[in-house]
C-alpha cells in the first residue's frame, strides 16, 4: 500500500501540521503571540514526562500540559510583569523542569532528541490519524470562530460593543494552540513548533489583502516547505524537523521581499 511507505507518511504528516497551523498562525502573527506559542509548546515535554510516569497516553497529558501553561500566562498577565519576561520564565522553567522529570524516569526509554527536535520520518499510520484528526479539529474551530476571533483580534472594545466575549475567543485560541502543539511534536518537535506557526503566516502576510488569503497563503507556504524540507532531508541526509523549518523560512523570506517589490499591502 501506498502508506506503507515512510517517505508518503511523514509527506502527508507535514502537510496535515502545515494546515492545522495555517489559520492558528496568522493569529499567533497578528496578536503578537510567538512567545506564547513557544511557552506552550515548551510545557509540551513536561506533559510528555507526566505522560511516561503516570503510564498515561501523551496525547492528551501533553494537551492538558499546553493548556495549562496556557491558563497560567493567562491568569498571571496584567499583574505588573512584561509578557514577555513572563513567557520567557515560563517557557525556559517548563522546558527545563520537563527534561529534568524525564532524566529522573529511569525505567522508561525515550527518544529525547525526537520530542525536541521531531522524528518525522518513523511517523505512523496510527500517528497519521491523530495528527490529521487534529488538524480537522483544528480548521473547524478556526472556521467556526473565525469571525468572532478576528473582531476580537482587531478591536477588542468593538467586538464587546457586538456582544462578542475577547476572553472567550482568546480561549478558543488557546484551545487550538494546544492542539496543534500535541499533533506538531512528531513532525518538528517542541523547539521548532513555534516557528512552524509564525514563519508561514509572516511570508503570508506581505502578499495578500484579506485575512483569509493570509490564512490559505500561510497553509501553501508551510505545505510547500514540508515537502521542500522533506526532500532536501532526503537528499543531503540532515535532520527533517530542522530541514522543513529552514525551508520555510527561505519561502519566508521570498514572500517578504516580494511583499517589498509589490508596494504595502
Amino acid at each position: 500500500m501506498m502508506l506503507d511507505d515512510f517517505m508518503i507518511r511523514a509527506a502527508l504528516a507535514g502537510l496535515g501540521v502545515a494546515i492545522a497551523a495555517a489559520p492558528l498562525g496568522c493569529f499567533v502573527v497578528w496578536r503578537r503571540m510567538a512567545y506564547f506559542g513557544e511557552a506552550t509548546a515548551h510545557a509540551a515535554v513536561l506533559g510528555v514526562a507526566l505522560a511516561l510516569a503516570l503510564s498515561l497516553p501523551i496525547l492528551p497529558a501533553v494537551i492538558l500540559a499546553a493548556l495549562t501553561m496556557a491558563w497560567a500566562v493567562t491568569l498571571l498577565r496584567g499583574r505588573g510583569y512584561g509578557m514577555d519576561t513572563l513567557l520567557g520564565v515560563m517557557a525556559h522553567t517548563a522546558l527545563a523542569a520537563g527534561l529534568v522529570a524525564v532524566s529522573l524516569l529511569s525505567d522508561v526509554r525515550l527518544d529525547l532528541m525526537g520530542f525536541l527536535f521531531g522524528d518525522i520520518l518513523a511517523v505512523s499510520k496510527q500517528d497519521l490519524g491523530v495528527i490529521w484528526g487534529g488538524a480537522a479539529a483544528v480548521v473547524a474551530l478556526m472556521a467556526w470562530r473565525w469571525s468572532p476571533l478576528l473582531l476580537a483580534t482587531l478591536n477588542p472594545d468593538l467586538a464587546r460593543a457586538a456582544g462578542i466575549d475577547p476572553r472567550r475567543e482568546e480561549l478558543w485560541l488557546t484551545l487550538s494552540l494546544a492542539l496543534v502543539v500535541a499533533v506538531a511534536i512528531k513532525v518538528v518537535g517542541v523547539l521548532l513548533i513555534a516557528a512552524l506557526l509564525v514563519i508561514p503566516a509572516a511570508g503570508a502576510r506581505g502578499l495578500v489583502r484579506t485575512p483569509e488569503a493570509m490564512a490559505m497563503g500561510a497553509g501553501a507556504i508551510g505545505g510547500l516547505a514540508a515537502l521542500s524540507g522533506l526532500w532536501a532531508a532526503y537528499l543531503f541526509d540532515t535532520p527533517a524537523g530542522p530541514s522543513i523549518v529552514c525551508a520555510a523560512s527561505a519561502l519566508c523570506l521570498a514572500g517578504m521581499l516580494a511583499g517589498a517589490l509589490r508596494g504595502p499591502r
